[in-house]
């Protein structure tokens, strides 16, 4: 079968997959089927294909998803761009990771080709994933300007709930404002990384952030208030955990609190994890070919993926076309989402490249 990319590209931007992945999903499975290699949709929605040698060798990974983020773009094509929504996050990834695949007949071990379902919200495909043998590497697809991508911070979220006790606002002092209790503590958040267990910054990917998002309190106008809570956005560098993170953090916040003072710190119960932040050296065999195949930067992602789960596994780096932003502002998750004909025809190759060199 001759796979042409950039047609199987321009299908699949056509194909909306916003609310439900099943019309993008069967195209691939077609595409992959009508090539004559075995492939199979797992209980939790991924699509499965294995290109194996039947001799002992490195098993490396193909990973991207076939989700995008509502509401779907239109398709359109202007000479050697491809715009609509998906077309760079992360259908161009996906139509080059498929023309590798199918090009690729690995000389020792295999090649997996394993595409989620659900990056944009639960993950649920990738923490599903298990892998027979355990892989050597693992390719992720996203838009990385054709850079080879090997760290990113992770990203957590957390509730500073913050509790005192009603009064009539004519005699405040009769309770403890909660609001003018939050407001003193955002100093506090200010040095949360000047604590002696706080992540060392790394060379990749410097120091882990802190920022309050937003902040919510009081019932009345004249009424002391009892709670306020304050949203936060983390983004963590190695080792931190979501629950490393919240313990450390509200430890934290009641060292700086008044006695009379409440502090909780609540980590939200929703259906999309906290994806920690992965370093992968430099000197991984996975980076280097990509590196030498692309041509790309070594640099950091600068943007939560389903890599996270793959990094404690083994080596892992994200790589693709197409860019989140450029000088005009959003590109990835934005009504003028494109990727350029030239750079899904150049990731092919190179992935083409790296995985012939990772599995001679």
């Amino acid at each position: 079968m001759s796979f042409d990319p950039i047609e199987f590209l321009e299908d699949a931007v056509r194909t909306p997959s916003h609310e439900d992945v099943t019309e993008m999903r069967d195209l691939l499975v077609d595409t992959i089927d009508s090539a004559g290699i075995d492939v199979h949709v797992d209980d939790a929605g991924n699509t499965i294909a294995v290109r194996d040698s039947d001799r002992a060798g490195p098993h490396v990974v193909l990973n991207t998803h076939i989700d995008t983020v509502p509401p779907h773009v239109a398709f359109s094509r202007d000479g050697d761009v491809i715009r609509g929504r998906g077309s760079c996050d992360a259908k161009g990834p996906l139509a080059a990771f498929v023309g590798a695949f199918l090009a690729t007949d690995p000389e020792r071990g295999r090649v997996t080709l394993a595409v989620t379902p659900d990056e944009e919200t639960a993950t649920a495909g990738a923490r599903a994933l298990d892998f027979d043998p355990e892989p050597d590497a693992f390719i992720v697809g996203e838009p990385t300007e054709l850079d080879v991508c090997n760290a990113a911070k992770g990203r957590f979220q957390a509730t500073v709930e913050v509790s005192g006790s009603n009064a009539h606002a004519a005699e405040p002092e009769s309770g403890v404002n909660a609001v003018r209790a939050a407001g003193d503590l955002l100093a506090a958040f200010d040095t949360f990384g000047d604590r002696e267990d706080t992540p060392d910054p790394t060379d990749l990917l410097g120091a882990p952030t802190l920022t309050p998002t937003t902040i919510e309190g009081g019932d009345t106008a004249n009424q002391v208030p009892a709670e306020c809570s304050v949203v936060v956005d983390r983004r963590s560098v190695p080792p931190e955990s979501a629950r490393g993170f919240r313990d450390a953090l509200e430890d934290h916040l009641r060292s700086h609190a008044p006695d009379d003072v409440g502090v909780e710190v609540t980590l939200p119960e929703w259906k999309m994890p906290f994806l920690e932040a992965f370093e992968t050296s430099e000197s991984a065999e996975v980076v280097r070919a990509l590196r030498d195949a692309s041509g790309g930067d070594v640099r950091p992602f600068y943007a939560a993926t389903e890599a996270s789960y793959f990094a404690p596994i083994a080596p892992t780096v994200v790589f693709g076309p197409g860019s989140l932003a450029d000088d005009e502002g959003a590109v990835a998750h934005s009504p003028r989402e494109y990727v350029p004909v030239a750079e899904v025809e150049r990731a092919s190759e190179a992935v083409t490249a790296s995985l012939a060199r990772l599995l001679a």
